[in-house]
């Protein structure tokens, strides 16, 4: 297998979602690891949330390709192969997505629940650690998926990490 794709899914692509595709890119990226990081949501906002922005660029991350965007580019004959569908809100983990272009059992499709930062009550200091905790938590887990031995897994025993991953 050459590289990996991860599509990270969220209802609104907007926060969480983008969080994650923006974290997987930079450790990625840092670790010289051939793996592409995808977000996408059902019904996009269709734009991403200023404090997702804010907190990823505070961390070095480069966000000049993030983008809300829908999960139907990742449906057709021309998306990009995906290894492992993501979900990180309950919305998207309860929704029917599309078919995904699958080859040899994947993509495989696990739930990382994360709350909403979006949805965090308070002003704009509690509102910003909130988008914050969130980037530090879907970092850790970045780095754990990352860890893998990504090229090495069957579909089986790949789902079986990544859920491992979204319980520890």
């Amino acid at each position: 297998m050459t590289g990996t794709g991860i599509l990270i899914l969220c209802t609104h692509n907007s926060a969480r979602s983008v969080l994650a595709e923006g974290m997987l890119a930079h450790w990625a990226h840092r670790l010289g690891l051939d793996v592409r990081a995808y977000s996408a949501g059902s019904a996009p906002s269709g734009r991403v949330h200023p404090l997702a922005l804010e907190v990823l660029e505070g961390a070095g991350v480069d966000c000049a390709d993030l983008h809300s965007k829908s999960w139907d580019a990742f449906s057709g004959p021309d998306a990009p192969p995906l290894d492992a569908v993501i979900t990180v809100c309950d919305n998207a983990a309860a929704e029917v997505c599309p078919a995904f272009s699958a080859t040899a059992g994947r993509p495989v499709r696990v739930h990382w629940g994360y709350p909403d930062p979006s949805a965090a009550e308070g002003d704009e200091e509690v509102r910003r650690r909130a988008f914050e905790l969130t980037r530090q938590a879907i970092g850790y887990r970045m780095l754990q998926l990352l860890a893998l031995p990504l090229a090495n897994l069957t579909p089986p025993e790949l789902q079986a990490a990544l859920q491992h991953i979204g319980t520890t």
